[in-house]
């Protein structure tokens, strides 16, 4: 069967959507959002990362992920620390870095069975595919 642009764009969309609902079933009995898990592992993988970065790395705006900050700062998952001039920088708590490393292992096991149906080999393919779509 040939699948048109919209059709792969659709098959795309629908998938992220599949994850969204997963991800966000799987994480809440760890007390996290999508967004707060998405955050505590940009913040590790990115550590030196403004605000404004980490805001762009989540796809929020600046004003709506210090808002997140803020409120992950107060469950004690993040701190801010001084930055050069009068930024601010965030960085993991203990808590933080746990709950990074329980839900990667939710996250990791809702892509697996999401991924099930596909060979390695397929998964691979899968991927250069998209990654040369995003150019």
């Amino acid at each position: 069967m040939r699948h048109t642009r919209a059709d792969v764009a659709l098959s795309v969309k629908r998938l992220q959507h599949r994850h969204h609902r997963a991800l966000s079933h799987a994480l809440a009995p760890l007390g996290l959002s999508l967004v707060q898990w998405d955050t505590l592992r940009h913040l590790h993988r990115h550590p030196k990362a403004s605000l404004h970065d980490l805001a762009e790395l989540t796809f929020q705006s600046d004003q709506s992920f210090g808002s997140l900050a803020s409120r992950m700062s107060a469950r004690g998952m993040i701190e801010r620390i001084p930055g050069p001039g009068r930024a601010v920088r965030h960085r993991l708590t203990a808590e933080g870095e746990r709950l990074r490393t329980e839900g990667q292992k939710v996250v990791d096991s809702v892509f697996e069975s999401s991924f099930d149906a596909l060979t390695p080999e397929e998964i691979t393919r899968l991927g250069e595919l998209l990654e040369k779509a995003l150019g």
